[in-house]
């Protein structure tokens, strides 16, 4: 199952997270952003 990363993300135009994701984890949806967990490895940044 996948997670919305923050209620900040809904709506959000601005994806500098996903360009610093090492693993490539995050997922965009229709008006939000997700990261995968089976992708991630929890990382912090």
């Amino acid at each position: 199952m996948t997670h919305v990363v923050s209620e900040n993300c809904i709506k959000c135009k601005y994806t500098d997270c996903v360009d610093v994701c090492p693993v490539d984890c995050f997922r965009e949806g229709p008006n939000f952003l997700v990261i995968d967990p089976d992708e991630c490895i929890d990382c912090a940044v």
